[in-house]
């Protein structure tokens, strides 16, 4: 066998494959019901919720926010208003929903995976010795190939594309979670212990607290990644604005794709600076 690896090549691929329809095969009682239920979900959402309310009402309120979140600066708020029109006005609304959609469920996702196993690294170190490589091997791995499971498990659609998100977006928000907790001072918790704490509430009112700074650090990558896979995404199923640049690619429609990617970016800056700016409003409360 091992004479047969050296001259014709170990397959690996063949491995792959049985491993791939073997984890589908096994665990279809788990796959159909998650594609059924949060693909049902996820079009409840962006048809039967954010398509309802009005755009100029979303803008509205994402106005506020804006305004409010930046310590009553007019820069973030008139830049959420223009941008969000624009993407309007170019009639790509829909499209940004199904967007949105899609980064919120994954990410939200995402960070429900991935502060548990921060902590669960900065707790022990056999965990964070198993988990490091793991999270090496997805931050590495091209993100194209994560469609491949996702498709295997989920078909295609909404779900594979949350699958692939979720995947490629999580390692941040657990490196973080472990970094902020190890960084947290040996005598606080210290002091926290000498006080007769509990683990749970050393953890909850210290570490957390302390921590939570770089834990916001780590879920603004997280979501940041999560809205680059949108267009990724696209290639198997996934509608959204990124649908709309794969579309414009395929048919060297300079125009349309610029548009969707401008869209795109608009949404990705006013994300970025809601998490900053959410990060520094708990700072310095």
């Amino acid at each position: 066998m091992f004479k047969e690896w050296f001259t014709e090549g170990i397959p690996i691929g063949d491995w792959a494959k049985s491993f791939t329809e073997w984890t589908k095969d096994t665990f279809s009682f788990l796959f159909e019901p998650i594609k059924e239920h949060l693909g049902n979900f996820m079009e409840w959402f962006s048809e039967d919720v954010l398509m309802q309310i009005p755009a100029f009402v979303f803008i509205l309120v994402i106005a506020i926010l804006a305004f409010i979140l930046s310590k009553k600066k007019l820069g973030l708020m008139v830049f959420s208003i223009v941008g969000l029109w624009l993407i309007y006005n170019q009639g790509y609304w829909e499209e940004l929903m199904s967007t949105v959609t899609l980064v919120l469920i994954a990410s939200i996702l995402s960070i429900i995976i991935g502060v548990p196993l921060g902590i669960l690294m900065a707790k022990s170190k056999t965990a964070e010795a198993i988990l490091k490589p793991v999270l090496d091997f997805m931050q590495t791995m091209p993100a194209f190939v994560y469609l491949i499971p996702a498709v295997a498990f989920f078909g295609i659609g909404l779900v594979p594309g949350v699958f692939a998100s979720l995947i490629f977006a999580t390692p941040p928000t657990v490196r973080f979670t472990n970094l902020g907790i190890r960084q947290v001072s040996k005598e606080l918790v210290e002091a926290s212990e000498a006080f007769g704490s509990t683990g749970a509430q050393k953890l909850f009112k210290v570490e957390l607290p302390m921590a939570r700074a770089t834990i916001m650090a780590g879920i603004n990558q997280t979501v940041m990644l999560a809205l680059s896979m949108v267009v990724i995404a696209s290639m198997i199923g996934a509608p959204g604005l990124g649908k709309e640049v794969l579309t414009a690619l395929q048919r060297s429609d300079v125009g349309t794709g610029f548009v969707a990617g401008i869209g795109i970016v608009i949404l990705a800056i006013i994300i970025d600076r809601f998490t900053q700016s959410v990060n520094k409003k708990q700072n310095n409360a």
